[in-house]
């Protein structure tokens, strides 16, 4: 039953508390305002070293034709998997299965083949994203978790890789593993013309908010500088040099306690949150409301990806769909236009396609 907010507009519940629900590691780090600012503009940012994610990004030339729009239904797929109802969010990772087989091609570095469903693309993309989240929450939140908490959260990871292509079992389920495996992508990565380019948009907060009035403009400008500075403390020197961009210890060291006080200010006062979060990404904000404001879902239960996958009839992600990829594949390498099929039915689950 819908519950009114404050603005009088109702307030749908979930379904039920999805893979993870109130009491979890990841309810707790994800919920905290670090998440989805700059844990996830790093995470964006860190994912274009990959060469076949940026040879994707740069072919299909959204992320910069409407960044607003691919940031929003982003954003709103990895809250799905956070905090949505087991149903809607199984659905919403069945159609990104069609969404990505739309990105195949030739990756111009090594002339290898690219393709966004591709397991180990796939668990860079997951991997980059919970790391960066976690990160975020120690640095500019509460600090870090205890060995208990943590071992839950990597955990929780593992349990969302089950939700895309890539194999659970290569998966990390320490700090220490997922060191090894940025140490073991190290190699693999590329500070490529095209990476830099793109991080450098990507660290640009204008990405993330809509045009605002004119008279704003130093505000703005003050919050963009801010989140940028943010967000490059938290990349490795080595990740630095690669996308080309430079920051002085002292400032990584200075806008630490800035950050931390504006993320506990923003924390004090739920529908501030919520109203931030709306400017944002105003489809994450439908997946939020029912979290930020205690709206308690239908069924108070938890499942696991592979028993909502069997209530509600969808293929494992990395099985799913083989048919339709590969008349998408057969399309794309014959020079033909891909079915934007997927992308239509996309909508209602992560957001309108137009900006």
């Amino acid at each position: 039953m819908p519950i009114r907010a404050r603005n009088a507009t109702p307030v749908q519940a979930h379904e039920d508390y999805g893979f993870f629900g109130p009491d979890s590691v990841t309810w707790r780090v994800w919920r905290y305002p670090t998440s989805l600012t700059v844990g996830f503009q790093r995470a964006v940012v860190i994912e274009e070293l990959d060469p076949a994610l940026i040879a994707a990004v740069d072919a299909s030339g959204g992320v910069r034709s409407r960044p607003r729009t691919r940031y929003d239904r982003t954003l709103c797929y990895f809250a799905r998997v956070a905090f949505g109802d087991t149903r809607t969010t199984s659905k919403a990772a069945d159609v990104l299965v069609k969404v990505h087989s739309k990105a195949i091609g030739i990756e111009p570095l090594s002339g290898n083949r690219y393709d966004a469903n591709d397991p180990h693309s796939q668990l860079w993309i997951h991997l980059t994203a919970w790391h960066s989240i976690l990160y975020a929450y120690e640095r500019y939140g509460p600090g870090k978790l205890s060995p208990e908490d943590e071992a839950r959260y990597w955990a929780d990871c593992v349990t969302a890789a089950e939700l895309q292509t890539c194999d659970p079992d290569d998966v990390p389920r320490t700090r220490e593993e997922i060191q090894e495996y940025f140490e073991t992508m190290r190699p693999r990565l590329s500070g490529s013309e095209a990476a830099q380019s793109m991080m450098d948009f990507l660290l640009d907060g204008k990405v993330m908010f809509p045009p605002m009035p004119r008279l704003l403009t130093p505000l703005m400008w003050t919050i963009n500088k801010t989140m940028r500075i943010a967000t490059i403390a938290t990349m490795p020197r080595w990740m630095r040099k690669m996308a080309g961009v430079r920051q002085s210890r002292v400032t990584d060291v200075l806008i630490r306690p800035v950050m931390r006080i504006s993320f506990i200010l923003a924390h004090a006062n739920r529908h501030v949150e919520l109203a931030i979060l709306g400017l944002m990404s105003p489809s994450t904000r439908t997946v939020m409301e029912p979290i930020f404001l205690d709206v308690p879902p239908e069924r108070a239960e938890t499942l696991t990806p592979a028993q909502a996958q069997a209530r509600y009839g969808y293929d494992k992600p990395s099985e799913a769909h083989l048919e339709w990829r590969e008349r998408q594949q057969q399309r794309i390498l014959g020079g033909e236009a891909p079915s934007d099929a997927g992308l239509v039915e996309s909508e209602s689950l992560l957001g309108a396609m137009a900006s």
